[in-house]
């Protein structure tokens, strides 16, 4: 009797498969594989609805922190100058206003008709500090916000406009801990290689909290308000002016700005094989 011949084991199957396939790899590779790149953008809704609007006026900013940078002012100047060349709207040319002054005003005058020893120790215990060097400095200025009354009326001298405002903080930080970097070494035969170390250093620099507020001119009322934070930090002896690391950090924060008020693309590639 003839034996019949054994069939193919699923393991022999899987072998088999398995060198077609790098047989095939390798004939591609040979052969060169065409790809292209194509840019893409992806179109991001803005958080508001600016369509009542044909003016904006950023009007000013309670700010504190470092006095080595008027952040009020270089914040005016620079939002204006993203909204003239990013969005639609007619950018109000106005005095930057001293908002802090104005606040404190608007406190004193809420002082000044109270007229119960109750009401003013509890206004003594609000009162707005003098300089402002941190987050808690800041917050009895919230009420300058809330005042619609004060709003409207601004609005009704610019032709109800959108109104930005909020509160800057620009302060130094400093920091000290072990940090991971790259070191470049190289070996007996001049071959070089990148292998991570980690360094104890001593850092300074700043951060920059901004919270921006929409306003409705036309009501004086809050429309919409948003918090953010960054940092820079360098290395203890290099000397990084104030008002650049100030730049360096609202370049990181202006898109996030303008994705509020109009359209924004994120840009991107996307990769087709030929």
């Amino acid at each position: 009797m003839t034996a019949r011949p054994k069939r193919k084991t699923s393991k022999t199957r899987a072998i088999v498969l398995t060198a077609f396939a790098a047989i095939a790899a390798i004939a591609v590779v040979g052969c060169g594989v065409d790809y292209q790149e194509i840019p893409i953008e992806t179109p991001i809704k803005p958080k508001l609805d600016v369509s009542p609007f044909q003016r904006i006026l950023v009007v000013g900013f309670v700010a504190g922190g470092s006095d080595d940078v008027d952040t009020n002012l270089e914040t005016v100047r620079l939002l204006r100058s993203q909204l003239r060349t990013k969005t639609s709207l007619t950018v109000i040319d106005a005095d930057v206003s001293p908002l802090m002054q104005v606040a404190q005003e608007q406190s004193k005058t809420a002082d000044d008709a109270t007229g119960t020893p109750e009401a003013a120790a509890a206004n003594a215990a609000n009162a707005l500090p003098k300089q402002i060097k941190d987050q808690k400095d800041l917050e009895p200025y919230e009420r300058l916000f809330a005042n619609t009354a004060y709003w409207k009326k601004l609005g009704e001298e610019y032709q109800n406009p959108l109104i930005v405002t909020g509160t800057v903080l620009f302060a130094p930080k400093t920091s000290s801990g072990f940090v991971q970097r790259d070191q470049e070494v190289f070996d007996g035969f001049g071959r070089r290689s990148v292998v991570p170390t980690r360094t104890y250093m001593e850092r300074k620099g700043f951060t920059l909290e901004p919270k921006f507020v929409f306003i409705d001119g036309r009501t004086g009322t809050t429309m919409y308000s948003e918090k953010y934070s960054e940092a820079a930090l360098y290395n203890a002896a290099q000397n990084t002016p104030a008002l650049s690391t100030y730049f360096e950090l609202m370049d990181r924060l202006v898109p996030s700005f303008l994705s509020a008020l109009s359209n924004q693309k994120i840009k991107g590639t996307r990769v087709l094989l030929n």
